[in-house]
C-alpha cells in the first residue's frame, strides 16, 4: 500500500471512530436527561439576558518592536513607478497625439536626510528602473513627485530627492557589523503596494554576511554575488527598498529580495535579503556626491579556467597540475591597467589584491572592493611559471567596455 493510500485510510477510521463517539455520546445523554426527568427544551420569552460588553481593563503591552516602529514608521515611504502610456485609439482616429502616467509598480523606500528644502529618500534600482515618473507617498498620505539622484545598478539602490517641506521624520542608520544572529528585526514597508503602506513584520536575523548571486532585470545572473542580512521577517513583493531596523529604530539594512524557491521549484519560506546599512551609506554617499559608481577596471577579457579542458590547461598554459582555479586572460585592452602592468593573452591570473581566485565571480566582487586609483597585487602563470606584479586602477568600468 503506497504511503498515500495509508495516510488516507487511518484518516477515514479515525473520521469512524470519532463518529462513532460523537454519536453514542449524544445519544446516551439524551437517553439520560429523559430519563431524570430534566427538562431540556430552549427557553422562551426575551433575549435580553444575551447581551455583550466589553471590559474597561486597558493593558500595556507596548515592546521594544512597537517602540522601534513608531520611531522608524514616519520615515517610510511607497515609492511609486509611473511609466508613459500612448493614447488610445479614439484619440488616435481624431488626429490627437498624447500620453499620460499611469502606475507600473511599486516598493518601498525609507528617508534619511533632511537638508534645507530637500530630503533624501534610499530605495532599491529596480524599484526604479525604467520609470518615466516617481512618486513618493508618505506616512500621512501625501503624495509628492520625486527625482532621481543616482542609481546602482550592481548594489541595486538608488537615491531618490523630494520637497522636504513636509517632512517631520527621518530615520537613522545603524552599524550593521554589529548585528547578530538571532537578534530581533523588523521590517517597514508597502507588501503587495501602498495599500498595505506601513505593514509592519517581525523576524530574527538569520545570517550576517551571506554570499548571493545576482540577477539583472532580464532574469539572468550577472555574474556578480552580493553579501547580504538574510532574515525570516516576512518580506513581499512592495517591501523592495524598504527599511530592516533592529530594536533601537536604527536602520540595519535595505530589503532588496527574497528566495521564493530552489533551483528544483521547492517552495521555501523565511528566507529574505537585506543590504548591509553599511555598505548602503557608502553607495548613497558617492550617488549623491557624483550621480554613479565608479568601479576600477582591468581591462581584459577572461574566461574560468575550469572551463577550459585540461588537455589544452597542459598543452597551451602549461599550467602545472596543482593550479585548479583562476581565471585565463582571453584578450587586453591596449593602454589599459591590464596590459600597463604587463599582462597578456593566456595569462592565468590565480589571486587579486592578496586574494586567491577561486571563479571569475571573485575578480569582479574583488575589483569592486577597490577605490579607483588604488594599486592592487597580482599573481598569475605565464607559460608555466608564477609571476608576480602590481596593477595601478587607473580606468572605469563606464571607460573600459570589456568585461573588466
Amino acid at each position: 500500500m503506497k504511503k498515500s493510500d495509508r495516510f488516507v485510510l487511518k484518516t477515514g477510521l479515525i473520521a469512524l471512530v470519532a463518529g462513532l463517539l460523537g454519536g453514542g455520546i449524544a445519544y446516551g445523554g439524551a437517553s439520560l436527561l429523559q430519563s431524570t426527568g430534566v427538562d431540556v427544551a430552549v427557553p422562551t420569552g426575551s433575549n435580553a439576558g444575551g447581551t455583550a460588553s466589553t471590559s474597561n481593563l486597558k493593558v500595556n503591552v507596548q515592546s521594544q518592536s512597537e517602540k522601534a516602529y513608531q520611531a522608524v514608521k514616519n520615515s517610510v515611504v511607497s515609492v511609486i513607478n509611473l511609466k508613459s502610456t500612448s493614447s488610445d485609439s479614439f484619440d488616435s482616429m481624431l488626429g490627437k497625439s498624447s500620453s499620460k502616467l499611469e502606475a507600473n509598480s511599486e516598493g518601498s523606500g525609507v528617508i534619511y536626510k533632511k537638508s534645507g528644502n530637500a530630503a533624501y529618500i534610499v530605495t532599491n534600482n529596480h524599484v526604479v528602473s525604467g520609470a518615466s515618473a516617481i512618486q513618493v507617498l508618505l506616512s500621512n498620505g501625501k503624495q509628492l513627485e520625486a527625482k532621481v539622484v543616482g542609481t546602482d545598478s550592481v548594489t541595486d539602490l538608488a537615491v531618490l530627492k523630494i520637497n522636504g517641506s513636509m517632512i517631520k521624520s527621518v530615520a537613522s542608520f545603524g552599524n550593521s557589523d554589529n548585528i547578530k544572529v538571532g537578534e530581533t528585526s523588523l521590517a517597514i514597508g508597502s507588501p503587495l503596494g501602498s495599500a498595505y503602506a506601513s505593514s509592519l513584520t517581525q523576524g530574527i536575523i538569520s545570517a550576517k554576511k551571506r554570499e548571493v548571486p545576482l540577477t539583472g532585470s532580464n532574469g539572468q545572473a550577472t555574474g556578480n554575488t552580493a553579501t547580504v542580512i538574510q532574515t525570516d521577517t516576512a518580506i513581499n513583493p512592495g517591501n523592495s527598498g524598504g527599511p530592516l531596523i533592529n530594536l533601537a529604530g536604527q536602520v540595519i539594512g535595505i530589503n532588496s529580495m527574497k528566495l521564493a524557491s530552489d533551483s528544483e521549484g521547492t517552495s521555501v519560506e523565511g528566507i529574505g535579503f537585506a543590504i548591509p546599512s553599511n555598505e548602503v551609506v557608502n553607495i548613497i554617499n558617492q550617488l549623491v556626491k557624483n550621480g554613479k559608481i565608479e568601479r576600477p577596471a582591468l581591462g581584459i577579457q577572461y574566461v574560468d579556467l575550469t572551463n577550459i579542458a585540461v588537455s589544452q590547461q597542459k598543452s597551451i598554459l602549461k599550467l602545472p597540475s596543482s593550479v585548479e582555479n583562476g581565471v585565463v586572460v582571453y584578450t587586453v585592452t591596449k593602454n589599459s591597467p591590464a596590459e600597463n602592468a604587463g599582462l597578456k593573452k593566456y595569462d592565468v591570473i590565480v589571486e587579486l589584491a592578496g586574494k586567491k581566485i577561486s571563479s571569475q565571480d571573485e575578480v569582479k566582487n574583488i575589483l569592486y572592493s577597490q577605490k579607483l586609483g588604488s594599486t592592487v597585487s597580482v599573481k598569475y602563470y605565464r607559460d608555466g611559471k608564477l609571476k608576480t606584479g602590481n596593477i595601478k586602477l587607473t580606468e572605469s568600468t563606464s571607460q573600459l567596455k570589456i568585461n573588466q
